[in-house]
């Protein structure tokens, strides 16, 4: 007589699903966390655009020039409340302004005046390869927030 063989699944077999399992797991991790990390990016870029609205818009109501500075040493910029607000963590932030607009080395500024115009500028917000470019125009003061990817 045959002995009846058991059903199920060796153990190789279920090794190989494991592996396939870990590797699937580690795939969409490092695809969530890239995601989580362009997505703070992005807000931080979008909660920097709206300081610069709400200076241009403080200029406007007061009818006296605002300043906004950017400090590319500390990664931070002051709000219109003149708090410091720090970019988060692998973010670099540099700035492109008048020259007379910089008061030191690592602080770049940009001013909006009481007829909603500005002296303009460009803040970069850079983590790894990815730019975001916050840029100001001077006739109107406008701000606008382009997402673009560094060449390198």
């Amino acid at each position: 007589m045959k002995a009846a063989r058991a059903h199920g699944f060796t153990l190789l077999e279920m090794l190989a699903v494991i592996l396939l399992i870990g590797i699937a797991a580690a795939a969409v991790s490092i695809s969530v966390t890239q995601g989580l990390a362009s997505a703070r990016v992005r807000a931080a870029s979008s909660e920097l655009a709206g300081a610069l609205r709400a200076t241009r818009a403080q200029a406007i109501v007061r009818g006296q020039e605002q300043s906004f500075d950017v400090d590319t040493r500390a990664n931070s910029y002051s709000n219109v409340k003149q708090q410091d607000v720090h970019l988060p963590k692998g973010l670099h932030v540099s700035i492109t302004s008048a020259k007379e607009d910089q008061p030191n080395d690592h602080t770049g500024r940009i001013r909006f005046f009481p007829d909603g115009s500005s002296t303009g500028g460009r803040i970069t917000l850079q983590s790894g390869k990815r730019q975001w470019h916050v840029n100001v125009s001077w006739l109107t003061g406008e701000v606008r927030v382009v997402d673009t990817v560094a060449a390198r």
